[in-house]
């Protein structure tokens, strides 16, 4: 263990990110199993998150709404490629009141099924399309191995639906969501996600496509982050959900659903984090600046706060979340917590700072006397607002250079795992078959994780690496959570 009680990475990864995520008091393990209480910390990340996106799906004229948490077990059964998929994962209710129920309801595992029975009573007539829909909420899917945010039985996510008159308009906005996703774990959460369609043994049950970001963590395991599904028709004949068009004629609908859940906490954690704790994209950050006073006596500490508030109120002008640090702590105590924390941005304020005007500035993203600037308090906001801008930056050149370092080519079997077991990805031209795929999982304990939309193509005629069929495309192999 390392003097802060964080497992080195390199040590045992596992361990590592389980002391982060409560070390640096995120969340904790709830009585029920699988599940897990969001600390305020952990939850402010997640509203940052959750702010983030929904003015972006507000802005390409999504609405929330919210659905029923119990959903009946018939609705389920109403698509059978869907219900197949989620049965392992299901939760469901038996009894209510005392009393054996007519009906079992199962405990929302996803909203396709009860989102498209009220669709099927909102749309008539083709002005009732497009009809773009969002919902904020909890699911429930019973997993047998759990880990904080990454994969626990109970967890906070948001899921579009949508419904369309058209092939063509269901398939555009299915992509749009996803570039919406990119754009979002690029920009807001640093991470330099890899977009692309997932294979038919991947993809979302019940959907006609499913395409996913695919982000790479600090051990080269990849995460999938989020997961935008073109559904076709497929739920709108199981739901009945149909339009007439301008000729009077009735059309089934055509369908799309998309999400993005807690998971991208641990994403977050493990694209960023090193052995001294978090290391959060100021965009995204709770706390963006921690002011930590530094003082020896009663005389210097009533000027030395002093000074520390007033630049606090400074920054909250321009809307920077800045917090105070005045607890009866050493220095050298608070620096630790803040960043095991992960505060983007720290600022030492002294008596000699007071007298000179000046604060000291330390960046999360850069440890020791390379990431130390000197700042003056009159000029603080342009001066904080600069830095943030280059921790926010600085990590995702960071992400990107250590993904690119890890990305390989392969097109053989034996090529293939040389990349999985020197730590990286492969990307082979593959024929999308689930044989392919269930000999590369054997062999490499490696998963399929999408044909990316970007350097997929292959040549015609080109050979799957396992196979020797026909290839669909390249597509990327890691091992993934």
């Amino acid at each position: 263990m390392s003097q802060k009680g964080v497992t080195p990475r390199g040590e045992d990864y596992s361990r590592w990110y389980n002391d982060l995520v409560q070390l640096a008091d995120l969340a904790d393990y709830a009585p029920v199993r699988g599940c897990m209480v969001i600390k305020p910390y952990g939850y402010e990340l997640w509203e940052n998150i959750k702010n983030a996106l929904d003015i972006r799906f507000k802005q390409t004229g999504h609405k929330n709404a919210y659905f029923p948490l119990f959903i009946p077990m018939s609705f389920l059964q109403k698509e059978a490629e869907h219900v197949e998929g989620f049965a392992p994962e299901l939760a469901v209710v038996t009894h209510g009141g005392g009393k054996e129920l007519e009906e079992p309801l199962v405990v929302r595992p996803t909203s396709e099924t009860v989102i498209g029975h009220s669709f099927s009573q909102w749309i008539q007539s083709h002005r009732d399309l497009p009809l773009l829909i969002n919902q904020w909420a909890n699911v429930v899917r019973w997993e047998l191995r759990t880990r904080l945010f990454l994969r626990t039985t109970e967890f906070l996510w948001q899921e579009g639906h949508t419904a369309h008159a058209t092939a063509e308009e269901a398939e555009a906005e299915t992509m749009q969501m996803l570039d919406i996703y990119a754009d979002f774990a690029r920009n807001e959460a640093a991470i330099p996600v890899i977009k692309g369609r997932k294979s038919n043994q991947e993809k979302f049950a019940g959907a006609e496509a499913s395409y996913t970001i695919e982000g790479m963590m600090g051990n080269v395991w990849a995460l999938q982050a989020g997961t935008s599904h073109y559904l076709g028709q497929n739920f709108a004949k199981a739901f009945d959900i149909k339009y007439r068009d301008e000729n009077n004629e009735q059309e089934y609908c055509y369908t799309t659903s998309w999400g993005l859940s807690t998971r991208m906490i641990g994403a977050i954690i493990m694209a960023h984090g090193d052995d001294t704790g978090l290391r959060l994209p100021p965009r995204l950050a709770p706390i963006q600046v921690v002011i930590v006073p530094i003082f020896k006596n009663e005389e210097q500490k009533g000027p030395v706060l002093e000074a520390a508030h007033r630049i606090a109120e400074t920054l909250l002008t321009v809307n920077i979340r800045v917090h105070v640090d005045a607890r009866d702590e050493k220095p050298g105590f608070k620096f630790n917590d803040w960043e095991m924390r992960g505060v983007p941005l720290r600022m030492e304020i002294g008596p000699r700072d007071v007298e000179s005007g000046t604060v000291v500035l330390a960046r999360r993203d850069r440890p020791g006397k390379e990431g130390k600037s000197t700042a003056k308090q009159d000029e603080i906001r342009a001066a904080v607002t600069r830095t943030l801008t280059e921790v926010q930056s600085g990590l995702l050149e960071q992400a990107t250079t250590f993904r690119d370092a890890h990305l390989h080519e392969a097109n053989s079997l034996e090529e293939l795992k040389e990349s999985i077991d020197t730590e990286g990805w492969a990307l082979l031209p593959y024929d999308g078959s689930a044989e392919a795929e269930a000999k590369i999982k054997e062999e490499t304990k490696a998963s399929s994780r999408c044909f990316p939309l970007e350097g997929g193509d292959v040549e015609e005629g080109t050979k799957c690496a396992i196979t020797g069929r026909p290839a669909v495309g390249k597509a990327y192999f890691a091992r993934a959570y």
